[in-house]
């Protein structure tokens, strides 16, 4: 048996569901991704590569195209991210090189993201929906494939909405992960919902300290 053989075996059955090892370890990645977004870790860019590597298997076993997709934009993505990062981290009061800083999207950021979002999930919905082959359940699809790239863009430049983004992301993701046979993911995008909820409020108290300080220094 090969490695992507077992990945996309059955590694046990809880209330009925079966759980893939792909589905449990990409997602559980996933997750410390997602918190270590929230701690605005660099690490949080390469979880998320190695997170999109394994679910691209989770996701091909369930011919969801739309999670494919949306797996190899992470990936792609994630490495983008990363060198985001690398170039806007501050450095702290003794020279060493801190976290990133996060802010509020401009009005400008926010219309591009929404007529972004809005755009692609017509654009790779229409595409769904022409080629059935491509996915099941095509809407919902291109919503999470857009979505979850909107999310991973605001993220990249720091933005509080990219928490925004996840949330209305995971409300699509929960119900589609469950009826497409990826209980580990249901069930992980549930855990999600609180990690996010909680991240926002943690970009959104620290964007506001920013703002503060920098009222302060400019007064």
């Amino acid at each position: 048996m090969n490695t992507l053989s077992w990945l996309n075996g059955e590694a046990f059955t809880a209330f009925g569901q079966h759980i893939l090892w792909s589905d449990m370890i990409g997602n559980t990645i996933g997750l410390a991704a997602l918190a270590l977004g929230w701690r605005r870790s660099i690490w949080t860019w390469p979880a998320q590569f190695l997170s999109g590597v394994i679910l691209v298997g989770a996701y091909a076993s369930a011919h969801l195209s739309g999670g494919v997709g949306k797996q190899l934009l992470v990936i792609g993505v994630a490495v983008w991210g990363w060198r985001q990062w690398q170039r806007g981290r501050r450095r702290d009061h003794d020279g060493t090189i801190g976290s990133i800083a996060v802010r509020f999207a401009t009005w400008r950021e926010r219309g591009l993201l929404l007529g972004g979002t809005a755009v692609g999930t017509l654009a790779v919905g229409g595409l769904f929906t022409a080629v059935p082959e491509l996915s099941w359940n095509p809407w919902p699809d291109a919503y999470i494939f857009i979505g979850t790239l909107a999310a991973m863009v605001a993220q990249a430049r720091g933005l509080v909405e990219f928490w925004f983004a996840w949330l209305l992301v995971d409300l699509v993701g929960v119900p589609l992960a469950f009826s497409s046979g990826l209980a580990f993911s249901g069930f992980v995008y549930v855990i999600y919902l609180a990690l996010v909820l909680w991240g926002m409020r943690d970009w959104w108290l620290r964007s506001r300290a920013g703002a503060m300080t920098l009222e302060g220094a400019a007064a």
